[in-house]
């Protein structure tokens, strides 16, 4: 694949976030912006359509609409303008925490044959600010569509050859965006949770063991002893857990009698 730009669309008032801007909105302790720009680090420009106030690394472009607040439209204008010398670029929204390079180079193999890719989800819905473009056929379509100022998305689009991409995961998809608090808290809780998956394989893995864990089953226990007894008597009855179990007790009988013993336990909990 020959090289591609990328434009973030990082525009929008954040009000359902209580008026905090979405793309600095952390989530796994990084901004959703920052993730962004990661997935995209091989793209060059990588331009940022925001407002001046909006910080972005020395090696990112930041641009604004004029007027500011003219939606998707109009960003995907202004961003275009500073994209030269590239056939491709991605056109991404700035709340996608995970968006992948893996992800980006799916839809940038797939617009080969179009003249644009995007995710399509599981309802069968078009996922237009997480896709891959060819430049001159948006460059046209924007010429022909003015003004920009307040335009759909959707209708800059209509009757383009796109390609839609499947994409199937156990996770969260690349094109999941954060637009209310609940959206948020839902990628915090799965961040966490892929996290300790990998972490769990890796350590099976390092260690040579081919049983599988309820990993549920350990975090529950491990709370309710934390709750109830002491902080540092949550992993240390994950390791007599896991020792109990490894002598032949089955896993959720040993569960529920530490979980038992926890709950009439008379010391003072940390």
């Amino acid at each position: 694949m020959t090289g591609y730009g990328a434009v973030v669309v990082a525009g929008g008032a954040g009000r359902r976030l209580g008026g905090v801007a979405k793309p600095l909105t952390t989530v796994g302790g990084r901004p959703m912006l920052d993730r962004v720009l990661v997935a995209v680090a091989d793209a060059l420009p990588r331009v940022v359509v925001g407002p001046p106030s909006l910080a972005v690394p020395p090696a990112v472009v930041r641009v604004s609409e004029d007027p500011p607040g003219g939606g998707p439209v109009a960003a995907l204008a202004a961003g275009l303008s500073t994209v030269d010398d590239v056939g491709t670029v991605a056109v991404l929204a700035a709340d996608l925490p995970f968006l992948t390079g893996a992800a980006v180079r799916r839809l940038r193999d797939a617009v080969r044959r179009a003249d644009g890719a995007v995710y399509l989800d599981a309802q069968g819905r078009r996922q237009t600010l997480c896709g891959v473009w060819r430049v001159p056929v948006l460059r046209r379509r924007l010429a022909e569509m003015e003004p920009h100022h307040g335009a759909a998305l959707r209708q800059l689009l209509a009757g383009l050859n796109i390609v839609d991409v499947s994409y199937r995961t156990d996770r969260l998809p690349p094109w999941y965006d954060c637009d209310s608090p609940d959206d948020l808290k839902n990628a915090e809780r799965w961040l966490t949770m892929s996290t300790l998956v990998d972490w769990v394989v890796a350590v099976r893995t390092e260690l040579g063991l081919a049983e599988e864990i309820d990993a549920d089953l350990v975090l529950d226990v491990a709370r309710d002893v934390a709750h109830t007894v002491a902080r540092p008597a949550a992993p240390l009855t994950a390791y007599l857990l896991g020792l109990a179990v490894g002598r032949g007790a089955d896993p959720r009988q040993a569960a529920a009698t530490v979980a038992a013993l926890a709950q009439t336990w008379k010391g003072s909990a940390d």
